[in-house]
């Protein structure tokens, strides 16, 4: 489960109830119950803020029909629950792996067998003689 989410308007610490929408290519806002998770151009608002919505001009308001109460986890919800803790605990506990042990190295020391080999975007080279 995820934290209840804030409203999207600066300084108000509401609980968002709504999500707002905007379709620009037809300059329309959709005002409907809270999304399912938080999307990166949607906005959460307050039963307030959702109350008190205006749009530039021109532009239309659709709002979706809002539920009257908070929506309440169903018994097929409690029952997926539940069968995610049973899996997860019967999954059996891995080892924690220790990292390898490296020797002593100097500064300009390149590790042993890595002449002229690459690393990502790094390069090791050794020192002129």
């Amino acid at each position: 489960m995820g934290a209840i989410r804030q409203c999207s308007r600066s300084a108000c610490r509401q609980s968002a109830v709504a999500t707002l929408t905007y379709v620009y290519a037809d300059s329309t806002a959709v005002l409907g119950p809270l999304a399912t998770y938080a999307e990166p151009h949607c906005y959460d608002l307050c039963e307030q803020h959702a109350g008190s919505l205006t749009v530039p001009r021109g532009w239309e308001v659709l709002r979706l029909a809002m539920p009257s109460t908070p929506q309440q986890p169903g018994p097929d919800d409690l029952l997926a629950l539940a069968n995610a803790v049973r899996d997860a605990a019967a999954l059996p506990a891995k080892a924690p792996q220790t990292p390898a042990q490296r020797g002593p190295h100097s500064a300009l020391e390149a590790p042993a067998g890595t002449e002229g080999t690459r690393r990502g975007h790094l390069r090791v080279l050794r020192e002129p003689s």
